[in-house]
């Protein structure tokens, strides 16, 4: 029996895919330091857990497909203290961000036609559009300037007549770079100019660092062509939630997605009720020490990585990762030798091999995605065994 063309050309996770070389190290009694997921160790807010214990009803029922409107009326009112100007009727609530962007891929591209995406970025996004038999266009950028937005001739150059959008996340995973209004108003610009959705990926906007503020895609003209992208996981380390966002101003799209949402009936109930009770009761000082946090690991790391020699990589400004280009032939390798061959007092780190970020054949090799999730001593640790790790794999 033969397999579908679309599933043997979708890559597997790069994320995810090593996770068997981890689970072999554990069962070997390895100590192993997860650096290759964003998956926080905060603590989910108290207010998700005393709102679902105290459920308006002892039937998880069915809520509409949009979501229930008390949580479509706790996002809207979130956005509108933040100058985005999203009404309930404006929003679906999906399961998890990874849904709202293949709704968002699927109502605006047929197969074979295009979605211009800037390099590296969020792996799923090629998993995704290889599911929908789309061809992702990349542009790249490169950390000599902070990885910000390539120019527009860049985009010039791979736009076609079957192009239909541009997506991309702000602040960025992987690299950490958050997009300044005039890089925003050039993609809006071109947009507009061959007629493009904009997929705008904000998962990670109330975590930026250094003064460095985040703007909204949905601050500039022309919100019929936007479509925002978010998600609670990160936010309210709530990745097990699986509550994310499809947002657009477009009454057209807004309704043809809904038939997407209709056909899969609803997102978790429970979990809808239980993030209704953070967004209505949680404290902006919460915020405030997530963002400081973050930003107290982001500093450690960075310290600690730029001990290392023959390391290339640029401060994030942003999200919870750092893309780092190492001294390895290839970083999946690299990955595996340290799960499989390597520790240090029964400890070794797992990252992220960057290649899988790329949708340029080749590229990425030598890069590695850390995400900075874990409390600082560890970090700390982390980063001195993956330094050692290096050594050792260059050495052997």
């Amino acid at each position: 029996m033969k397999f579908s063309e679309r599933v043997l050309n979708m890559q597997e996770s790069p994320i995810r895919k090593l996770i068997p070389f981890a689970e072999k190290a554990k069962k070997a009694g390895k100590k192993v330091y997860h650096l290759n997921i964003g998956q926080p160790d905060l603590e989910t807010p108290k207010e998700f857990f005393s709102t679902i214990s105290n459920l308006p009803s002892k039937v998880i029922a069915y809520s509409h497909s949009a979501g229930i409107i008390e949580l479509r009326e706790a996002f809207s009112n979130y956005y509108k203290k933040m100058n985005i100007d999203f009404d309930p009727e404006d929003i679906i609530i999906t399961t998890g961000g990874s849904e709202a962007i293949v709704f968002s891929l699927a109502a605006i591209s047929d197969p074979n036609d295009e979605v211009i995406v800037i390099e590296p970025f969020y792996a799923n996004y090629k998993g995704f559009a290889e599911m929908l038999n789309v061809k992702l266009l990349p542009v790249r950028a490169v950390p000599e300037n902070g990885y910000a937005v390539p120019p527009t001739e860049e985009f010039e150059k791979v736009v076609t007549s079957k192009t239909k959008a541009i997506i991309f996340s702000n602040p960025s995973n992987p690299t950490g770079a958050v997009y300044t209004r005039e890089e925003l108003q050039r993609i809006v610009d071109f947009a507009k100019k061959h007629d493009l959705y904009i997929i705008s990926d904000e998962v990670y906007k109330e975590f930026t660092f250094d003064g460095t503020k985040h703007v909204s895609i949905m601050e500039f003209e022309d919100k019929e062509r936007f479509i925002v992208v978010d998600s609670i996981s990160k936010r309210y380390s709530g990745c097990g939630m699986r509550i994310g966002v499809f947002a657009t101003k477009n009454k057209e799209l807004y309704s043809q997605v809904m038939k997407f949402a209709q056909s899969r009936l609803c997102s978790p109930v429970v979990e809808q009720y239980g993030t209704v009770g953070i967004l209505n009761n949680i404290s902006e000082e919460y915020m405030e020490n997530v963002k400081k946090e973050y930003m107290k690991r982001r500093d450690i790391v960075y310290e600690e990585l730029s001990k290392i020699e023959g390391l290339s990589f640029e401060k994030p400004k942003g999200s919870f990762y750092v893309s780092v280009k190492v001294p390895v032939d290839n970083t999946e390798e690299f990955i595996k030798f340290m799960l499989n061959d390597f520790d240090i007092d029964g400890e070794t780190v797992m990252v992220a091999p960057l290649n899988g970020f790329y949708a340029t054949e080749g590229a990425g090799l030598q890069e590695l995605r850390i995400a900075y999730v874990l409390e600082p001593s560890k970090l700390r640790r982390a980063c001195y065994i993956l330094a050692e790790g290096i050594k050792a794999y260059n050495n052997k």
